[in-house]
């Protein structure tokens, strides 16, 4: 079940890049236009999502925070 989801999926994304390259060639009907703007919103869509989510992850990762409990935030073992 999951293989034939991810097809669908995949097809979907191969027809908006179609769409999308057609539509900046010019010529391209209105419903491919559509779908063209469609794709680049759900492309913009997924980057916001994956800035937002890299900027939440860095602030574990980086600085202060080292992910060890006993070491380098400021608190921990107390010794």
């Amino acid at each position: 079940m999951m293989t034939v989801l991810l097809a669908i999926v995949a097809v979907l994304a191969a027809a908006g890049l179609a769409a999308t390259i057609w539509a900046s060639r010019g010529g391209a009907p209105r419903w491919v236009r559509g779908i063209a703007k469609a794709t680049i919103a759900t492309a913009d869509v997924a980057a916001s999502m994956n800035r937002a989510n890299r900027r939440r992850n860095s602030r574990y990762t980086s600085g202060s925070y080292s992910g060890d409990p006993g070491g380098g935030d400021g608190g921990g073992s107390g010794s």
